[in-house]
């Protein structure tokens, strides 16, 4: 069967000129870049490589957070102590390298906080040596002091923490 026959190529023509308006890959593109108001990129996910490093950055920035909080802290105390009674300052440096320095300084910290409320505990005031784990008056006399340590850290994992908070805290008072 033959296609029907049009009524008016004038009729057409106009509708033509109207609907028929060239879209094109660039026109679209520029079409959706004129809005008035542009909208907030947002930033593109990163894959692989990339995203693990950003993620590694902004842990850093964490870590530098805390620590500018920290020191923001100690210096209250610092003048709370200045204006009331003699607190007692303890340091505690561990070596960043393993999780477990980490855990026994806290542990030593949240001992010797709970015992004395009248001590002041800092970790890691200051960049840590590597395989470092030592506990001292910030005056200077030390209560431990492993240095140098190696895998698997033996030394600091063979120490009995609630002997050294109570000898820690025996030699406080």
């Amino acid at each position: 069967m033959a296609p029907r026959k049009r009524k008016s190529e004038a009729a057409d023509d106009a509708t033509a000129a109207v609907t028929t308006k060239r879209v094109t890959r660039s026109s679209a593109r520029l079409a959706k870049s004129r809005p008035a108001a542009p909208a907030a990129e947002l930033p593109k996910k990163k894959k692989g490589k990339v995203a693990a490093a950003d993620h590694k950055k902004a842990e850093k920035k964490e870590e530098s957070v805390k620590k500018t909080e920290e020191a923001d802290n100690v210096e209250e105390q610092e003048q709370e102590t200045a204006d009331g009674e003699n607190k007692k300052t303890i340091v505690i440096e561990h070596c960043t390298q393993c999780r477990s320095f980490k855990t026994s300084a806290t542990q030593v910290k949240n001992g010797l906080e709970a015992a004395l409320p009248s001590v002041i505990v800092l970790l890691n005031p200051d960049k840590p040596r590597k395989g470092c784990f030592e506990i001292r008056k910030e005056g200077g006399e030390k209560f431990i002091t492993l240095l140098g340590m190696k895998r698997p850290f033996k030394p600091m994992k063979d120490l009995d923490m609630k002997k050294v908070i109570s000898d820690i805290i025996d030699k406080i008072k």
